[in-house]
């Protein structure tokens, strides 16, 4: 069996539920047999130790240096404030262009969708972000087909969520998609979240 090997990017002020949603989703699903066909890790511009939003500390995983380059799946976070000075880091939206070119699906929740659009890589594609930015995200971003009012669009190698809660929707369509609905809705139905697959 593959196991799918899931990046999440953080970053100082992440917004907790945009990480740690998918995070969950993807690690408490299990196949029949009960493996685990995910594997999920947690990277960081330098991989030291830090403050999510209100505070919760996190210690990533890796750095941008030792990451794995093999992975599947690479998810980026939103946070209130935070990703505006992701979008104005040069070492991180270049580490994720390197990131694009060997990573088949590459995904973004909330207004991680900014440093996703900032890095160049929504250019000629539909994406949506928090409600609450739709107006802002379309007038910054206008290469960008902004879709509004839904949890999340797929674009096939490129995902982008609604606000927090929604990037758990989307990581259950992931698991759909890669694993089937059945796995999606057991994995649902062990976390007690209601999805429609």
């Amino acid at each position: 069996m593959k196991q799918y090997k899931v990046g999440i990017f953080l970053f100082d002020d992440v917004e907790v539920l945009d990480f740690a949603g998918p995070f969950e989703v993807f690690s408490v699903t299990r196949l029949d047999d009960e493996e685990h066909p995910f594997d999920v890790k947690t990277v960081s511009e330098d991989g030291g130790l830090l403050r999510a939003r209100n505070g919760l500390r996190v210690q990533p995983d890796y750095s941008f240096d030792d990451a794995p380059e093999d992975f599947d799946i690479f998810i980026v976070p939103g946070g209130l404030g935070a990703t505006q000075q992701v979008v104005h880091n040069d070492r991180a939206l270049s580490w994720l262009r390197e990131r694009r070119e060997k990573t088949p699906t590459l995904a973004s929740v909330c207004t991680g969708s900014y440093v996703l659009a900032e890095a160049g890589l929504l250019n000629g594609h539909r994406a949506t972000t928090h409600w609450a930015y739709f107006d802002e995200f379309e007038h910054k971003y206008p290469g960008t087909a902004l879709v509004r009012d839904v949890k999340f669009v797929d674009e096939g190698a490129l995902l982008t969520s609604g606000g927090i809660s929604a990037g758990i929707n989307m990581s259950f369509h992931l698991v759909a998609r890669l694993l089937g609905t059945g796995v999606a809705r057991k994995t649902a139905r062990r976390m007690e979240y209601d999805i429609e697959i």
